[in-house]
């Protein structure tokens, strides 16, 4: 890995650059396997000569080849910890909002801030077979390494569209149900067949304004003394009611 490579994997640690040259990275053995089963558009990949040899035929369809690496390499260029197999530079893919209207489920995120709720919420999409998110500008990065590593490969499956969540809540004829402290208890309330699922920020919940547009409140009910839910336990738990 030469100095100057070294130094564009660093760069895209920071949103602002990861915008700029429209790339992200995905790191370690699984997620990387993911990416190269996926339609993403790999730029580079810097791999152990373990990691090449085992995904040899993976690789060349996908990439052509590797930059053959060091495993210490990999650690000081990138985000994780312990990585002692593989990065990838991929090109991110256009912010371009689908037709919601084929969709029975959409999720709709506002203002959700902690990387590794996002990473989780994707992967709990992923399980449940919700292929589209839509999320508030003010959400945080889809590209960031740690959504991306906390989805666990999900990332390649799931959509997520970053726009005016007021607007587009505004403008669908489906039903929008909103997660709240106070509501329809979940277990008793009958789903529509279609409709957006809307989870607020970690601290603050909806806002004000996404809350007036929201056409039933709905509420896990507490049994014991936990003061609140996790957001992505919480989208968990009212999706898995809604599929029932």
């Amino acid at each position: 890995m030469t100095n100057s490579q070294s130094k564009l994997i660093r760069s895209l640690h920071d949103k602002k650059n990861r915008q700029e040259l429209g790339l992200f990275l995905v790191e370690g053995a699984k997620s990387v396997i993911e990416v190269l089963q996926s339609d993403f558009e790999i730029q580079q990949l810097f791999s152990t000569s373990t990691f090449s040899d085992q995904n040899f035929e993976l690789i060349e369809s996908k990439v052509g080849r590797a930059e053959i690496t060091e495993a210490f390499e990999l650690e000081k260029a990138g985000t994780l910890e312990t990585n002692d197999s593989v990065i990838a530079i991929v090109k991110q893919k256009n912010n371009t909002l689908p037709n919601l209207s084929k969709d029975d489920l959409v999720l709709a995120l506002d203002d959700v801030r902690d990387p590794g709720n996002l990473g989780t919420i994707i992967r709990i999409a992923d399980w449940y077979g919700i292929k589209n998110i839509i999320a508030s500008k003010t959400s945080t990065d889809f590209y960031n390494s740690k959504v991306i590593s906390a989805s666990k490969g999900s990332f390649t499956r799931v959509n997520i569209f970053y726009t005016d969540l007021k607007e587009v809540l505004a403008n669908t004829k489906k039903p929008i149900l909103g997660a709240f402290m106070t509501g329809e208890d979940v277990h008793n309330f009958k789903f529509p067949k279609k409709g957006i699922l809307v989870m607020g920020n970690e601290s603050n919940g909806i806002c004000p304004e996404i809350e007036a547009l929201v056409t039933n409140k709905i509420t896990i009910p507490r049994y014991g003394q936990a003061e609140s839910l996790n957001v992505g336990i919480a989208t968990a738990i009212i999706i898995d009611n809604w599929k029932k």
